[in-house]
């Protein structure tokens, strides 16, 4: 069966050939595939310490600073251990759970709250939508990091205040591209048939604004999971993001500072596991463009060949 006939397949069907040619698009992308492989090591590494499949983190004052690759130790003493002799393996992947924790919930805050009130302000205009966009207008007059500085100086570093001020800040890059994709698709021939027929602006919404507006704003939302991470990260190590006994990769980059003439490693694997991780959410990030944009297409041939 052709390709011009795929539509008239089953919905089961379709689903799979769809999954068979993301496979193949992945599996063309060598950067999107370490990529993937980094984020799924992640993702394990984390399930298995919330099964308590690691063991406990305690404090050994024998293996205080205990340089890494010590293959005599424990496996989980492989990367060295911190200055309360803590393993440094098992404290990274704690704090990946709340990193990538806390850029997840923001992302979604910040993705659910942008797009409703971008598709709103484009469909309705009028007052409404001017008041929610001069609104944009005042948050983006200031730096993010200032706002963000200043909203957990002044309400206190705590994880919901974290989530809370990363998501403000970073909602009117999605209210305004959602504005704009939704002031070009309400103007396409199948919305003004769903008008004639009698389509409220509610149904018009969920069901002809919204799904075309979805894959732009998943894309810019796969980009700003690792500009979050980059935030949370910088946030907890000035010391106003995450606070002790929790623990972020921010943080123990802060929190090694202090001995990087004596254990480097403290601060140096979770700077590189920050720089991993976002490598690889913008690595995801632009391979999730170019499958989402059918002009684009011609790229994820090419890097086949």
């Amino acid at each position: 069966m052709t390709d011009t006939s795929a539509e008239f397949l089953p919905a089961r069907e379709r689903r799979g050939r769809r999954i068979l040619w993301l496979m193949r698009a992945l599996s063309g992308d060598p950067m999107a595939v370490a990529a993937t492989i980094w984020l799924l090591i992640v993702v394990l590494a984390i399930a298995a310490d919330s099964l308590s499949l690691l063991g406990e983190n305690r404090i050994s004052l024998k293996a205080r600073n205990l340089p890494p690759f010590s293959f005599g130790q424990s496996w989980t003493l492989w990367l060295g251990a911190d200055a309360l002799g803590r393993p440094l393996l098992v404290r990274l992947i704690e704090a990946a759970s709340t990193t990538i924790g806390i850029a997840l919930v923001t992302v979604l805050t910040s993705l659910a709250g942008g797009t409703l009130l971008g598709v709103v302000a484009g469909y309705f205009g009028g007052f409404v939508g001017s008041l929610i966009m001069r609104i944009c207008d005042i948050i983006l007059g200031f730096p993010t990091l200032l706002v963000a500085l200043f909203g957990l100086y002044l309400f206190g570093p705590s994880v919901s205040n974290l989530v809370i001020v990363l998501a403000v800040t970073r909602m009117p890059a999605y209210i305004r591209v959602a504005r704009a994709e939704t002031l070009e698709v309400r103007e396409r021939l199948f919305v003004d048939a769903a008008r004639v027929f009698g389509g409220g602006p509610t149904w018009i919404l969920r069901t002809h604004i919204l799904p075309s507006v979805a894959p732009t704003m998943l894309t810019l939302a796969s980009v700003n999971l690792a500009m979050v991470m980059l935030f949370e990260s910088g946030l907890s190590y000035l010391g106003l993001g995450i606070q002790p006994p929790s623990v972020s990769w921010g943080l123990m980059v802060a929190q090694g500072q202090g001995y990087l003439s004596s254990a480097w490693w403290l601060s140096f694997f979770p700077g590189l596991a920050v720089m991993f991780t976002t490598m690889s959410f913008n690595l995801l990030a632009n391979w999730f463009r170019i499958v989402n944009d059918p002009s684009q297409h011609w790229r994820l041939v090419s890097r086949r060949r």
